[in-house]
């Protein structure tokens, strides 16, 4: 009976794993991305319509992740060679540079470690996922899309900021929130400490529990 094989999927908050691959910009590890943020994401294959209009995306906002301290490296199960071909062809057909690094995973391994590889999606393909790992190697979000669908590059960049302003600042960011809106402050943990937040000042306050602030 032909079997299946184990797809692991990684959680937030605790390590991601490591990897050592090669890539378009030679061999990549994840220790290569300490100190820095990471948005690592899978593409199902080259030369598909689709991931060329992520990846010319991902391409035209390069400038702005790395104004975040942020790399982009992509993945798909291809090899460097076609890897190589469809960056040229990037810049030959729509006149973009891809200047990040795309993994060449024949093997699967980065893919499989990451569980990007989902059977009821294809069996061959590492689906359209997307990992946010921080300067310690902490994964912290992944989403996933369906092979038919494209992502919003916007988001990632949104996300990415947001973490950094919760972890700055220790606080939460609303829905859609963007730099220079409102933060919620963590809500207070005593009977005594929800009666004087009433008379906090430099709160917007709608009740104990939901508190908003300028930072």
């Amino acid at each position: 009976m032909e079997t299946t094989p184990s797809v692991s999927f990684p959680r937030l908050n605790e390590r991601a794993p490591d990897f050592e691959a090669p890539t378009t910009h030679g061999i990549k590890k994840l220790s290569d991305y300490h100190g820095k943020w990471l948005v690592l994401f899978s593409h199902p294959a080259d030369f598909t319509p689709v991931c060329t209009t992520e990846f010319i995306a991902f391409a035209k906002a390069y400038d702005r992740f790395a104004k975040l301290n942020c790399d982009l490296l992509g993945l798909s199960i291809d090899s460097h060679y076609s890897h190589v071909a469809w960056v040229r062809n990037i810049r030959e057909k729509f006149g973009v540079d891809i200047k990040f690094p795309i993994i060449a995973d024949l093997s699967m391994a980065v893919a499989r470690a990451y569980g990007m590889v989902h059977p009821g999606a294809a069996d061959t393909s590492a689906v359209r996922a997307t990992f946010i790992i921080d300067p310690d190697s902490i994964l912290r979000a992944m989403v996933y899309y369906p092979m038919t669908n494209g992502r919003s590059i916007d988001e990632f960049l949104r996300l990415v900021e947001a973490l950094q302003t919760s972890d700055a600042n220790k606080v939460a960011t609303p829905e859609g929130w963007k730099p220079g809106e409102p933060v919620i402050v963590p809500p207070p943990a005593t009977t005594a400490e929800a009666q004087a937040r009433i008379d906090e000042k430099g709160y917007d306050y709608v009740d104990w529990y939901f508190c908003k602030k300028t930072l």
